[in-house]
């Protein structure tokens, strides 16, 4: 009976670790998406404008350029396509954030307001290591 359990938990095991390129997939396309609205907050005040006054920022600002960056490149990996350099242009962006903007306040995160560049900063660097995923363009590219 205790064979016939673990064989079962093996299988469900094994089931659970075959969609981890699938994922992949979407934890991409999820980070895509919320970083795609840090960018359209900057450029388009959608769905909300930046602070304090709800406007945008100016196209040729440091900001804007982000902000150009953030949408952009977001929708390259939201579509997986060109993922890898676009990911690794984008984790140096979050890198330059964070230092510049964030570490200068405090040097812990979750006090200087710095989390989510932080996360951003990895997680694009840990694409552009892996690449897209399966569900992507750049999948559909290769074949």
């Amino acid at each position: 009976m205790e064979n016939r359990s673990n064989k079962k938990e093996l299988t469900s095991i094994a089931r659970w670790q075959s969609w981890s390129p699938y994922l992949h997939s979407i934890l991409r396309i999820t980070a895509a998406i919320m970083f795609i609205l840090a960018g359209t907050v900057k450029l388009f005040a959608f769905p909300i404008g930046m602070p304090p006054n709800g406007g945008t920022a100016s196209l040729m600002s440091q900001i804007g350029i982000g902000g150009v960056l953030e949408t952009i490149g977001g929708i390259l990996i939201l579509l997986g396509l060109f993922t890898r350099p676009a990911a690794f242009i984008l984790s140096g962006e979050m890198a330059v954030a964070y230092f510049q903007f964030h570490f200068p306040q405090n040097a812990w995160p979750v006090v200087n307001g710095g989390v989510s560049a932080v996360l951003y900063c990895f997680l694009w660097l840990y694409f552009s290591s892996t690449g897209a995923g399966p569900w992507s363009l750049d999948a559909k590219r290769k074949k």
